[in-house]
């Protein structure tokens, strides 16, 4: 009886402290994505001006270079995110719980490799031997050519992420333990994504439609997981009543 106790505890404890992991992770993620990409890549990146949006970049470069990083910095904590979420669920369903996690680090290597394109605007942007060679229509087309690679990466990326967030709204439902609110929140946001992602590959003007990505993807993404993320940052700090870590 008392190895069956200890054991309990010790599994009971890794999923506390991997609820803890990933709930701080997706914090950060939060946090610093918003930081990015709101005072740094959309001060600089003006939609349909070339001209505008090289010259922004041209001279703030250092802001640039902020933004990516930061983006960077997401990636790698959406990683260890995947991990978290994946020890955390285990017990649920093993199997859910590794193609749901699957999901998202293919998520991550998509969205990771878009700001590859990143780097290709840095060094026209910056590099003599580009800004000398080309003209500056050119050096304008190339730097869209670039953004509109990473865009359309991005799109691909969140079909495999919406359908990341599906699983993990079924994990939410069959877990028991959980409350159903978040699953459904979850799944309803996980049609957003997958919808955004195909209208933006089936239709021009779905893809120029800014409003329908705020209501289909911004507006549910964000109210589902940082929920879920506040629900998971309650359970890694929870404490027993006699102050005890559960």
């Amino acid at each position: 009886m008392a190895s069956y106790k200890t054991k309990t505890t010790v599994t009971h404890l890794s999923q506390r402290q991997a609820a803890l992991i990933a709930g701080v992770a997706y914090i950060l993620v939060f946090i610093v994505a918003v930081l990015a990409n709101f005072f740094a890549l959309d001060k600089l990146i003006v939609p349909d001006d070339a001209n505008a949006t090289f010259k922004n970049i041209m001279a703030n470069q250092s802001v640039f270079r902020f933004g990516t990083a930061g983006w960077i910095f997401v990636i790698v904590c959406d990683t260890i995110v995947a991990w978290g979420l994946y020890i955390f669920f285990r017990p649920v369903g093993r199997s859910i719980s590794l193609i749901t996690a699957w999901f998202r680090l293919v998520f991550v290597a998509i969205f990771a490799g878009s700001f590859v394109n990143h780097l290709s605007i840095l060094q026209l942007v910056s590099n003599e031997d580009y800004i000398n060679l080309l003209d500056s229509k050119q050096l304008h087309a190339q730097l869209m050519l670039s953004l509109n690679a990473q865009n359309n990466a991005v799109s691909i990326s969140f079909v495999f992420f919406g359908i990341h967030i599906f699983f993990l709204g079924y994990l939410i439902l069959k877990s028991g333990f959980i409350p159903r609110m978040l699953g459904i929140l979850l799944i309803v946001a996980s049609f957003g994504y997958i919808i955004n992602s195909f209208g933006n590959f089936l239709s021009a003007d779905y893809a120029n439609n800014k409003s329908l990505f705020i209501f289909t993807v911004a507006i549910p993404g964000f109210i589902s997981e940082l929920s879920f993320t506040i629900w998971l940052l309650y359970q890694g700090l929870k404490r027993t009543e006699n102050g005890s870590a559960v």
